[in-house]
């Protein structure tokens, strides 16, 4: 199973042809992209038409859905960001580490197209699909 960060479900629904849009796009036909609070948010908060936030929303419904921030989960978190930090790593976006870190905890792989996981994935073992 495979979480997808909103950098990668932005193209994909705007049409841009990425090698992540092309491993989104067979692994939502083999039922194996699971989603939660943090990346529903931050995909439903961009769009600004009624009609196309519906339809984003049904994709989103029809995904496994996981619950990613909680207590322990946002310790963790804060412990990682304070990790990266003591190596140097400036971290843009909370977010960013909260979704890594429900990754790194549940053992999923995370689709991505954004930098910023990149120390995550070689500091903290953030698993992430190719």
């Amino acid at each position: 199973m495979i979480v997808v960060d909103t950098s990668v479900w932005i193209d994909y629904v705007n049409g841009v042809r990425t090698a992540q849009t092309d491993i989104l796009d067979k692994a939502l036909q083999e039922s194996r992209v699971v989603t939660g609070d943090l990346i529903i948010t931050e995909f439903l908060q961009g769009f600004r038409n009624d009609k196309q936030f519906k339809v984003a929303k049904e994709m989103m419904d029809s995904l496994q859905y996981y619950d990613f921030v909680g207590r322990k989960t946002a310790i963790k978190a804060a412990q990682n960001f304070r990790m990266l930090r003591k190596k140097g790593v400036t971290i843009h976006k909370t977010i960013d580490v909260l979704i890594a870190t429900f990754c790194i905890e549940h053992g999923f792989e995370l689709l991505h197209n954004d930098r910023d996981f990149e120390p995550m994935e070689a500091i903290l073992g953030l698993q992430v699909k190719r």
